[in-house]
């Protein structure tokens, strides 16, 4: 049965966990924006051998699971001289593999620029550089700024992957608590309220936004 004091007495302890969580996923959208933006410009990019593999690896992190990229980067990576702490190792798999799907995304806004913007560029002789930062970006991000929240919200809901590698947020702390306890119901439920009070409210703002960006197109 659900007790209520012993739910209040675990509640600081998965609180207090909650930042690592909120932090992974800043920190792994963060570099997933970076990364994402890069992957798409050079698959653009008129040199065909790098377009086609950025592209593959792109359709390669895409096609599989994320777990088993948290693993290999934890486990595997030592075998090549690069030890990760859990938390670093998290944060660059969540990068990585939120990035090829962000790229896509990215794709798509400068894809729907229109290519007399382009031509307007070259015109004006604009470097590959001034073309890209004054021209093609600032039309191209807007648009895809809903579908980008949408990302960070999946991401929030995917860290307790993160506990696979040893990172100890917010799932692990309700785990570690129930086995030493062996009450379950609580740390559980007190972190799936958390995951939607985070997110319901957020998925609410992206769609006024999305709603916002469609009026004003």
């Amino acid at each position: 049965m659900w007790d209520w004091n012993y739910a209040f007495s675990i509640l600081p302890q998965i609180l207090s966990a909650l930042k690592i969580t909120v932090a992974a996923t800043f920190s792994g959208f963060l570099l997933a924006l970076a990364l994402g933006l890069i992957l798409s410009v050079l698959s653009r990019i008129n040199i065909r051998p790098v377009s086609l593999v950025v592209k593959g690896l792109v359709q390669f992190i895409r096609d599989t699971p994320l777990l088993v990229q948290l693993y290999f980067i934890f486990y595997v990576f030592p075998k090549f001289g690069l030890t990760l702490e859990p938390f670093t190792a998290g944060i660059l798999g969540l990068g990585i593999h939120y990035a090829t799907y962000l790229s896509e995304v990215f794709r798509s806004g400068i894809e729907a620029v229109h290519a007399g913007q382009w031509e307007a560029a070259k015109a004006l002789n604009f470097s590959r550089i001034k073309t890209w930062t004054r021209i093609i970006l600032p039309q191209a991000i807007p648009p895809v700024i809903p579908v980008i929240g949408n990302y960070l919200i999946t991401m929030f809901k995917e860290t307790p992957l993160l506990s696979a590698i040893t990172l100890v947020e917010i799932l692990q702390t309700a785990k570690i608590i129930g086995a030493g306890s062996f009450r379950y119901l609580e740390g559980f439920t007190i972190v799936g309220v958390i995951f939607f009070l985070l997110s319901y409210p957020s998925s609410l703002l992206i769609n006024k936004l999305e709603i916002k960006m469609n009026n004003q197109n």
